[in-house]
């Protein structure tokens, strides 16, 4: 079955269009092309602003002019990760998209429903003839993965609306009231390398199922830098380890699935019956029922680069271990809301030349940034160098908000229950957008999507239906000015 044959078609419609455009993160010159097009090709208002955000103006439709006016959006870019045994360039190839039952899924990459469903809801307003709705700005950021640099980069006056609806949620029965800040933190070193002393092993940690860093963090998925840190710090007191490669992660905002190492011991033999009788066997335990496919792999090698030193080794080993990841605080205030956490998202080791990526997350300012120094002050200890950047502020909840309890009525009277209304720990951009436009009202939905940042990212269509049902009914009852 064709995309374009399941409802609600003018969606599914927009949202295949929009996936034949490449749109990674921090690349997209493309889609912002793409979305002017659109814009301007409906004769609606349409800008570009200087970071490369786009705003689609439309006016109220006839009988609405009274209402107050709205922001509908969402992010352009998208989380690029595909499976290891997968040929795709995220650059120059469009998604390739299949129907499997009652979900849409990509064939062994992300998908791109985060945030392209709500991207193609947008434009299916924008479009549409016969939907009732208020004066109406499109507002679609860049590089909210990797940075919320378009959020940031939003400047006061651009927008005049005084409700905005982002479409950048994961469950379809939850109306979202806040969410949590972030703060990139990288741990950088540069070693002199050494001719290696022993025999090469190489430990290789792959088939778990990633997942995002802030909504699935308390989920107990497995970190592959955090397990190939417990096979490093094994051989550390008997085996003279010395490190030649670590190649673990790729993106901040993903919970690592591989991760690769090549190391030099005393006695390569005897450390592979070692590990591979204990502590391969004791973690393959630990995850077996959350991590099924997991694989470990542990062999002989060869290699031709240098080595650290076994001190040097010692050090970032230590570090590795060291590192806080997961739930580091649960919310003493919302119910079984993570407050902060921390995902050791990339680690690499090339050439004597260590970088280690994290991405910090808190709802609240202090705890995010107790993290932050709790990570720094272990790289100090191991005389690393430890930056901070990319710092973007949390959403505090206002559950008592116009908008919210509008969309709690009509959720109960549509589909006879009670939505739950909740914070999230992912990173939203209304926190961002909010600092600007501290007298906006702002509430986030969507969808129901599974595993998004990982090749396993699906959306399910009659969620899909359900929502675009009730973003219609709010758009045709938002209050008087």
């Amino acid at each position: 079955m064709e995309l374009s044959n399941i409802e609600p078609q003018i969606i599914w419609k927009n949202f295949s269009k929009l996936n034949a455009v490449p749109r990674p993160s921090k690349k997209e010159e493309k889609v912002i092309a793409f979305i002017k097009e659109f814009g301007e090709n409906l004769g609606l208002e349409t800008t570009v602003d200087e970071v490369g955000n786009v705003i689609i103006k439309k006016p109220a439709t006839p009988g609405m002019e009274n209402r107050k006016s709205i922001v509908m959006q969402s992010h352009l870019d998208m989380v690029c990760q595909k499976n290891n045994d997968v040929n795709f360039d995220f650059e120059t190839q469009g998604i390739q998209m299949e129907i499997d039952g009652d979900w849409v899924k990509a064939k062994g990459t992300t998908l791109g429903a985060d945030n392209g469903l709500g991207v193609a809801t947008i434009m299916s307003v924008l479009e549409s003839t016969d939907i009732p709705h208020p004066d109406l700005e499109a507002l679609f950021t860049i590089d909210e993965e990797t940075g919320m640099t378009g959020a940031l980069g939003l400047k006061p006056g651009q927008l005049t609306g005084q409700i905005l609806l982002n479409l950048d949620t994961e469950e379809d029965d939850e109306i979202d009231i806040g969410c949590a800040g972030g703060i990139d933190v990288t741990i950088t070193q540069n070693y002199e390398t050494v001719t290696a002393n022993g025999q090469f092993v190489r430990i290789e940690v792959k088939g778990l199922q990633g997942g995002h860093s802030g909504m699935d963090i308390h989920k107990g998925f497995g970190n592959s830098n955090i397990i190939l840190g417990r096979f490093l710090y094994k051989g550390l007191e008997s085996q003279h380890l010395q490190l030649v490669s670590i190649d673990g992660g790729s993106l901040r905002n993903a919970i690592p699935r591989e991760a690769f190492a090549i190391i030099s011991v005393r006695n390569a033999q005897e450390y592979i019956e070692n590990v591979t009788n204990g502590l391969k066997k004791q973690i393959l335990e630990e995850f077996a029922s959350i991590e099924p496919a997991l694989q470990i792999n542990i062999e002989n090698a060869t290699s031709s680069e240098k080595a650290l030193s076994e001190s040097d080794s010692k050090k970032v080993i230590l570090v590795l271990k060291s590192l806080h990841n997961g739930v580091y605080r649960m919310s003493p205030d919302v119910q079984d809301l993570v407050e902060s956490s921390n995902n050791v998202a990339r680690v690499e080791l090339k050439e004597g030349g260590l970088k280690i990526l994290n991405l910090s997350r808190s709802s609240v300012e202090s705890s995010k940034d107790s993290v932050a120094e709790q990570l720094k002050s272990v790289a100090e200890l191991a005389g690393m160098n430890t930056v901070f950047s990319g710092s973007y502020p949390g959403w505090k909840p206002k559950p008592g908000s116009e908008i919210v309890q509008l969309m709690e009525k009509i959720y109960v009277e549509k589909f006879n229950e009670k939505p739950h209304v909740v914070a999230c720990h992912a990173g939203l951009e209304c926190g961002i957008i909010g600092a600007n436009y501290p007298e906006m009202e702002m509430v986030s939905f969507g969808p129901t999507i599974r595993g998004a940042h990982s090749p396993d990212e699906k959306a399910n269509i009659s969620s899909t239906q359900k929502f675009w049902a009730f973003t219609k009914d709010i758009l045709a009852n938002i209050p008087l000015k």
